[in-house]
């Protein structure tokens, strides 16, 4: 967050523990009176995406600030991560302080292009540190968001968008830049955007924007649901990014938990922790993965998620077919040895489809040197990519394997290997669907 604009009035690559993860298959001016339940948001899920954000800053320089490498490759992070969930990504390109910026845009396919509900974070650091508070925890929990959105087929009847904006901390410049690009025709289809700077502090207080009043309305509601009391958002109030959409019009709403403000005893009595900062971590080295605190993570993120389906309002429909998948991130060493992804698959009866789909997501720097293999539960070995497509960059693809021989129940790995020097990446995803 960015505290340098003057205030209104008060009033990758890291290696992850092989997880399984197996899925079977109105206007922001007026909250919905009958939305669907929103799902609860894994804080694992959401963790994990902090902990990959680590990764990526202490592998470039200890930060993933606006203009470093480290900030490039957080972008190129969670776009893998969005495109292999089904999403339409744009990476829009900007200047500032000389050095090239960037936004990452994801819309949702369907809704009403109308009416557009918007959710949104800055995905920057500043140079002294990883920014894991400030603000990896918004961008996470906002990706996590989006991915509960793609694994339950939301189909909701506005049209969701989220985004990651650049430069934050030197004055909101991508998302100014984002609404300076958008025509007046297209930012007045906006119903609503949803801004999450700085909600895993490790000190937090729980506080809500008081701009659009049905936004305010829907956060207030899920946490007097929690039994949690919260407070009206004043510390950074038209300084971080929502601020860029308010100021042409556009409704606006958010979390926050508390950045250099000292808690007093007051919300020490409401809230629990010390008379501390918030954050005392704030725009520091120790802002850290360390640093965040699990339970105000995780009810925001899960706020998150109420909202967006709150005040999207839409209803979902099983994926045809059954599906199976893990989307934890298995590293795959360099020139080394195979690694593999594994899904576990149970209550599908008799062998495996003639038509057997199974769609793989590897981020990596060459495709070209990347042998990838499915390997049924019996050892059987079916070869999905040898060495071939000479790409520099990454393996987005689905495959139609014909393993009617197999029977359908039990692990299945997804196996990769790196057969050249020289190259880094990762399993992002692999889904198996059975027609």
């Amino acid at each position: 967050m960015k505290f340098s604009v003057p205030r209104r009035a008060a009033a990758l690559s890291a290696v992850a523990a092989l997880a399984l993860a197996g899925f079977t298959g109105a206007s922001a001016n007026a909250a919905p009176s009958a939305a669907l339940a929103a799902p609860d948001i894994p804080l694992a899920n959401v963790k994990q995406h902090l902990t990959d954000l680590q990764s990526i800053a202490t592998a470039n320089g200890g930060n993933r600030a606006h203009g470093r490498p480290g900030y490039k490759a957080s972008i190129d992070f969670v776009k893998a991560k969005l495109d292999a969930a089904g999403f339409t990504t744009t990476v829009q390109q900007f200047t500032s302080s000389g050095a090239t910026g960037y936004n990452l845009i994801a819309d949702w396919p369907g809704g009403d292009p109308n009416q557009v509900l918007m959710a949104g974070a800055h995905l920057d650091s500043v140079s002294s540190g990883a920014g894991m508070n400030d603000n990896g925890s918004g961008s996470a929990a906002v990706l996590e968001t989006a991915l509960a959105v793609s694994r339950a087929n939301l189909q909701p009847t506005k049209h969701l968008r989220f985004g990651w904006w650049g430069a934050e901390e030197l004055g909101l410049v991508g998302s100014k830049y984002y609404v300076n690009q958008l025509p007046t025709t297209e930012r007045s289809k906006f119903s609503g955007y949803l801004n999450f700077d700085m909600i895993g502090s490790p000190n937090p207080g729980y506080f809500v924007y008081d701009d659009d009043p049905a936004i305010e309305q829907t956060f207030k509601d899920y946490y007097a649901g929690l039994g949690v009391p919260t407070e009206i958002e004043t510390e950074g109030d038209g300084r971080s990014d929502h601020a860029s959409f308010k100021n042409v019009g556009i409704p606006v709403g958010g979390l926050f938990t508390g950045a250099s403000r000292v808690k007093s005893s007051a919300q020490v009595q409401k809230w629990g922790g010390t008379a501390t900062a918030f954050d005392r971590c704030y725009h520091s080295s120790c802002d850290t993965t360390s640093s965040i605190n699990d339970t105000a993570l995780d009810r925001n993120s899960d706020a998150i998620a109420n909202a967006i389906w709150t005040l999207s309002a839409g209803t979902t429909t099983p994926p045809t077919g059954t599906v199976f998948e893990n989307t934890a991130d298995v590293s795959i060493p360099d020139n080394g040895a195979a690694v593999t992804s594994t899904v576990n698959v149970t209550g599908v009866t008799g062998n495996a489809p003639a038509t057997l789909k199974v769609d793989v997501n590897i981020v990596h720097t060459y495709r070209g040197d990347l042998v990838v293999d499915l390997v049924a539960p019996d050892g059987s070995v079916y070869n999905l990519h040898n060495r071939s497509g000479g790409s520099a960059d990454n393996l987005v693809q689905t495959y139609t394997v014909n393993a009617s021989s197999e029977v359908a129940n039990g692990a299945w790995k997804l196996r990769v290997q790196d057969t050249a020097a020289i190259d880094t990446g990762y399993i992002n995803s692999v889904k198996l669907t059975f027609p």
